[in-house]
């Protein structure tokens, strides 16, 4: 699980541009230095929860914790918004056939091999769906990947993911991980991913 932990932290950091996670005693600290999401503790159990959100007081300050919903949500003071489920799932990576965008639709990728973005265009060039992939060593972390509404329920999802596992293994990636969405999680577990942890966010909101 520690494993897992640290490639999915590295792979955020390169796939959000932002700086080299700084290794805590239970876990990870991720300068993001953005409005809302200022700083992130990746936490790889539940056991400093409770330290931590008590000394913690920064609105934009984050918490990724490997622990359930209902753990995180009984620990952490009134103060802390509890996000919904998410999950930390991993897939070994193998070359497969090269997949074609479903018709008629076009793919492109940009990147530069460390950080490689799919991008799928509808026949009026607009965004129908993305994703991108960051490698971290020899794991592949995947990222960010959206099919916008009108597109769904079309095999994008799939196409994405199959043509991020190509650029992985492409970049000698022998396994990827990533953190679902209760959505998400359903489409990948038909592509041969596995649940390794739930993962929950908490946060301290800044004030508008």
């Amino acid at each position: 699980m520690a494993g897992l932990i640290k490639a999915w932290v590295h792979g955020w950091a390169l796939s959000r541009g932002v700086g080299s996670p700084v290794a805590e005693p239970d876990g990870y600290r991720l300068d993001v230095g953005r409005p809302g999401h200022r700083v992130r503790y990746v936490l790889e159990h539940a056991g400093s929860v409770e330290s931590r959100a008590s000394a913690l007081t920064e609105p934009g300050t984050w918490l990724k914790v490997s622990a359930s919903r209902e753990e995180v949500e009984r620990t952490v003071p009134s103060s802390w918004e509890v996000g919904p489920p998410e999950y930390l799932m991993s897939a070994p990576l193998a070359m497969r056939p090269v997949m074609a965008a479903p018709e008629p639709y076009r793919a492109e990728l940009v990147g530069d091999g460390v950080v490689t973005d799919v991008v799928v265009r509808a026949p009026d060039g607009s965004r129908a769906a993305t994703g991108r992939v960051a490698i971290a060593g020899d794991t592949a972390v995947i990222d960010q990947v959206v099919t916008e509404p009108e597109h769904q329920r079309r095999g994008l999802g799939r196409f994405v993911m199959r043509r991020l596992d190509e650029v992985a293994v492409a970049a000698g990636a022998e396994r990827a991980v990533l953190v679902a969405t209760e959505e998400g999680r359903a489409l990948y577990l038909t592509l041969g991913w596995t649940v390794a942890a739930e993962i929950t966010a908490a946060h301290l909101p800044e004030k508008n």
